[in-house]
């Protein structure tokens, strides 16, 4: 692939499902960065630091995908934003965010549709059909067929947790 996302963050409370959709996430080789935040206050607090990690003085570019997970115990996904819109317009970058959920609620996907920071709504676990459908839509969307994403299967690049 020759287009990439600089960064994608991933906010769920889940490890293993955080696991699992980052392997998927390594696997389109959509971006070189996955980091992974266990709570909406962590997610929060990455951003505004603009992706300095304790002990990571280098930092990380902004994300230019977030998955949401919208159930989440102390903040959830719309808490999340909530606290999300307050912060500085530098800290929040030109970031695509996706809910993601096991609910099967249909509430949960009109309220998604009503939050104009939402872009999309998927269901867990992550495929690489759902990843290549949202670069399409939203990052590559390049009528020229040969640019066109495809799962590719590649070395795994290390991801990093952002602890709770």
């Amino acid at each position: 692939m020759t287009q990439k996302l600089k960064s994608v963050l991933l906010i769920d409370d889940d490890e293993p499902t955080n696991y699992f959709n980052s392997l998927v996430i390594e696997q389109t080789g959509c971006t070189d960065h996955v980091r992974i935040a266990q709570s909406g206050q962590k997610a929060l607090e990455y951003l505004s630091k603009r992706g300095h990690l304790e002990g990571s003085p280098e930092g990380f570019p902004c994300p230019d995908l977030i998955f949401l997970d919208i159930n989440m115990p102390a903040m959830n996904g719309w808490e999340f934003l909530e606290k999300y819109r307050q912060l500085k317009e530098e800290q929040k970058g030109k970031t695509i965010f996706v809910m993601l959920t096991t609910s099967l609620f249909s509430e949960d996907a009109l309220k998604a549709k009503a939050i104009p920071e939402i872009s999309g709504f998927e269901t867990k676990p992550l495929t690489p059909e759902a990843i290549d459908k949202i670069l399409k839509k939203y990052f590559f969307c390049d009528n020229n067929e040969d640019k066109a994403i495809a799962p590719v299967f590649v070395q795994p690049v290390p991801h990093h947790y952002i602890h709770k």
